[in-house]
């Protein structure tokens, strides 16, 4: 049969009817039912079967280039290899926060009648006798609940009361 043929008359079939012939061209059933799939599968083995798979050289070289490929899922970090001095460290950045008064210094905030003093750290925040590594943290131990510690403490504002 005609090969040209062959691959129009797959386009006609049901799924059920390309399950089958699929079983059929490759030994196995299937359990695709992807019409699309199995007609693109198919038409691929009647070709190969028709006009010549690869050949062993082709299959070998191939089998080599799989086995010799580095698989990365992801790509890889890029670490500095020298120092920039207009880009700041991230730990220089996150102190240079200029919503936050120098370390040292203490917010003071008025929650549900009760006095809120935290100490701002060099690294961190201290609040009775703990260390926080964000303000959020310190907002979310005192509240219960996950909330923004700048607005919490309304850092960056007006109003802010601050001690230093």
């Amino acid at each position: 049969m005609n090969l040209a043929d062959e691959l129009a008359r797959l386009q006609r079939l049901t799924t059920v009817q390309l399950r089958d012939r699929y079983a059929d061209v490759f030994g196995e059933p299937t359990g695709a039912g992807n019409k699309a799939w199995l007609i693109k599968r198919i038409a691929w083995r009647l070709q190969a079967l028709a006009e010549g798979d690869l050949s062993q050289r082709a299959r070998q070289r191939a089998q080599e280039l799989a086995n010799d490929a580095d698989l990365r899922l992801s790509p890889p970090k890029t670490t500095p290899t020298h120092a920039d001095a207009s880009q700041p460290a991230p730990a220089a950045a996150a102190a240079a926060d200029q919503r936050l008064p120098p370390p040292g210094a203490i917010l003071n905030r008025l929650y549900k009648g009760k006095l809120l003093q935290v100490t701002i750290l060099a690294k961190g925040f201290a609040f009775e006798g703990a260390v926080y590594r964000s303000l959020s943290a310190v907002a979310k131990a005192i509240t219960g609940s996950h909330c923004n510690g700048f607005l919490f403490f309304r850092c960056g504002t007006t109003n802010q009361e601050a001690t230093p």
